[in-house]
C-alpha cells in the first residue's frame, strides 16, 4: 500500500513533464511549419505580383527577394545553359540560350519541394521595358504580351526578333510608325521568287511524295494536316513523343498550303531524336524508303527527302550512312541535306516590305556566304509553329534548316514536271539556272528551274 501512495504521489508530476515536453515539442513544429509556409507564401505572394515571373525574372531579382546569395552551379543543356540556385528553403532554375548574351531568366522555383506557379503554362505579359532586354534572336518575343509597353522607342529592336501569331502587341499609338506584325505575318507566307506563279500554272507537286526525317511533329497544325500520310517514330519512347520546334516549320516550308513550296505535295513524316549522335535511324528511314519503291511505278515512288541537319561526320556510323545516299541516288531519290557534301549553299532573308519574288528583295542571311554558293530564301518569312494548330511564327535569322526543305519543296515541283529527271540533274540545274542578286551571292530561281526542267532530255545528257 505504501508503494502505491508513493505513485498516486509522483504520477502528477510526471503527467506535468509530461504535458511540458509535448507542449514545447507541439510548438516548435508549429514554429518550424509556420517559417517554412512563411517563405513559400512570401514566393507564392512574389509571383502574384509579378516579381516572380517565367523567363522574367533574373538571379539578381531573386537575390533581392530572399536577402541573401543561394548556391549557384552552371551546366550546358543542348542550346541552353542552365544555372541551378540553391538556398536553404528554395531551389530554382535558370537559363539562357548558349549563342547569346541575354541575362538567365526564370524556369521554375520550388520552396521546401513545392513548385511556385510563375505562369510556365500562360502567357508570358512584360512588366516594363527592361524586359525587353531579356529575350534572345532565336525565341524572339512568341507569345508574349506588351499591353503595359509603349513600343515607338524600339523599333530598332522589333526589326530584329521573331514574333508569333500569339502575340499580343499594344495599342497603335504605342507602337512605332510603319511596323505592323500582322502584315508582316500575312506576307511572310509567300515562298517568294515566283513560286506562287508555278502554283498558278499548276506545278504545285501534286501527285509527288515528300519524306521529311526531323523531331517529334505537332501533327495537326492547319498548314500540312491534311498534306501528312504517313507518320512513323523512330526509336522514340512516348515521354520523348511530344511536339518539338523543329517539325513545323520544315513542314509547313515543304508541303505547306499557304507558306509552302509544294503545297499540293504529299508528306511521309519519320520522327526521331535528332539529338541523338547516331546515323543509324537516318539510314533505317532511307532503306525503308528504297525497299517501298521496289516495284512501284515511278510516280508512285518517294523521290525527295529532307532531313534538316549537317551532322552526319560528326555521329556514328558516318561510313554507313555515306553508302546509304550512294544507295539512294542509285534508286532515284534525292536526300536533301545540310551537310556541305550535298550542295554547299547559303541563306538569305528576305528585306520586310520588298517585292518576294524579286531576286532583288533578299539580302545575305545569318548562314550566307561570299563564294559564289546558292542561296536559299529562309529569313524574315513566316513558318508553322509548335505551339498549336493555328499558331505561326514570323522568323527573323533563317537557319539551314529552313532552307532544306525550301530545296526539297522544288525537288518535288521538278518530279511533278519531269518524273524521269535524276537526283544529279536536279542539283546541277538548280546551280546552271541561278541568278546573281545585287547583294552578291547567287540566288536560286525556281521558274528558271522549272522551265530547265521542261526542257530536260535524257538523250542529251
Amino acid at each position: 500500500m505504501r508503494r502505491f501512495a508513493k505513485v498516486e504521489r509522483i504520477l502528477p508530476k510526471v503527467l506535468f513533464v509530461c504535458a511540458l515536453l509535448y507542449w514545447l515539442t507541439c510548438s516548435t513544429f508549429a514554429e518550424s511549419g509556420t517559417a517554412q509556409s512563411g517563405i513559400e507564401e512570401m514566393l507564392h505572394r512574389a509571383a502574384q505580383e509579378g516579381k516572380l515571373a517565367y523567363k522574367l525574372t533574373t538571379p539578381e531579382e531573386l537575390k533581392v527577394l530572399l536577402g541573401s546569395e543561394g548556391k549557384e552551379t552552371i551546366r550546358n543543356d543542348g542550346g541552353m545553359v542552365i544555372l541551378d540556385t540553391r538556398y536553404s528553403d528554395v531551389r530554382a532554375r535558370f537559363g539562357r540560350m548558349r549563342d547569346f548574351s541575354t541575362p538567365f531568366t526564370l524556369l521554375w522555383i520550388n520552396a521546401e519541394g513545392k513548385g511556385i506557379d510563375i505562369g510556365q503554362e500562360r502567357q508570358i505579359v512584360l512588366r516594363n521595358e527592361g524586359d525587353l532586354n531579356r529575350f534572345d534572336t532565336f525565341w524572339g518575343f512568341a507569345n508574349m504580351s506588351f499591353t503595359r509597353l509603349d513600343l515607338r522607342e524600339h523599333i530598332e529592336l522589333l526589326e530584329k526578333m521573331p514574333f508569333d501569331s500569339q502575340t499580343i502587341w499594344p495599342d497603335t499609338d504605342k507602337m512605332p510608325e510603319g511596323f505592323d506584325p500582322a502584315a508582316l505575318l500575312e506576307d511572310g507566307k509567300n515562298p517568294g521568287l515566283g513560286i506562287r506563279s508555278l502554283h498558278k500554272q499548276g506545278i504545285d507537286g501534286r501527285g509527288v511524295t515528300i519524306a521529311i526525317i526531323d523531331q517529334p511533329l505537332l501533327r495537326n497544325h492547319r498548314e500540312y494536316a491534311d498534306r501528312l500520310v504517313e507518320y512513323e517514330p523512330v526509336g522514340l519512347l512516348t515521354a520523348l513523343a511530344s511536339p518539338q520546334m523543329h517539325g513545323p516549320p520544315v513542314s509547313s516550308i515543304a508541303v505547306g498550303k499557304t507558306c509552302g513550296v509544294a503545297p499540293k505535295a504529299s508528306l511521309r513524316y519519320f520522327a526521331l531524336q535528332m539529338w541523338v549522335q547516331d546515323n543509324k535511324p537516318y539510314c533505317y528511314v532511307i532503306d525503308k524508303l528504297i525497299d517501298f519503291n521496289k516495284d512501284k511505278d515511278i510516280t508512285q515512288q518517294i523521290r525527295v527527302v529532307s532531313i534538316s541537319t549537317g551532322m552526319f561526320s560528326q555521329q556514328a556510323g558516318f561510313d554507313h550512312w555515306q553508302e546509304t545516299l550512294i544507295r539512294a541516288e542509285k534508286n532515284g531519290i534525292l536526300v536533301v541535306t545540310c551537310h556541305p557534301a550535298f550542295l554547299q549553299y547559303g541563306t538569305l532573308e528576305r528585306i520586310p516590305g520588298q517585292d518576294p519574288d524579286k531576286a532583288s528583295s533578299y539580302r545575305r542571311g545569318r548562314y550566307g556566304r561570299k563564294e559564289k554558293v546558292l542561296h536559299i530564301p529562309a529569313g524574315n518569312r513566316t513558318i508553322a509553329s509548335h505551339h498549336g494548330p493555328e499558331v505561326y511564327t514570323y522568323t527573323r535569322r533563317g537557319g539551314m534548316s529552313w532552307a532544306a526543305p525550301y530545296l526539297a519543296g522544288l525537288a518535288a515541283l521538278a518530279y511533278q514536271v519531269k518524273p524521269d529527271i535524276d537526283p544529279k540533274t536536279i542539283v546541277d540545274l538548280w546551280l546552271k539556272t541561278a541568278t546573281q542578286s545585287d547583294a552578291g551571292p547567287i540566288i536560286v530561281n525556281p521558274v528558271g528551274f522549272i522551265e530547265a526542267v521542261r526542257k530536260f532530255n535524257k538523250e542529251n545528257i
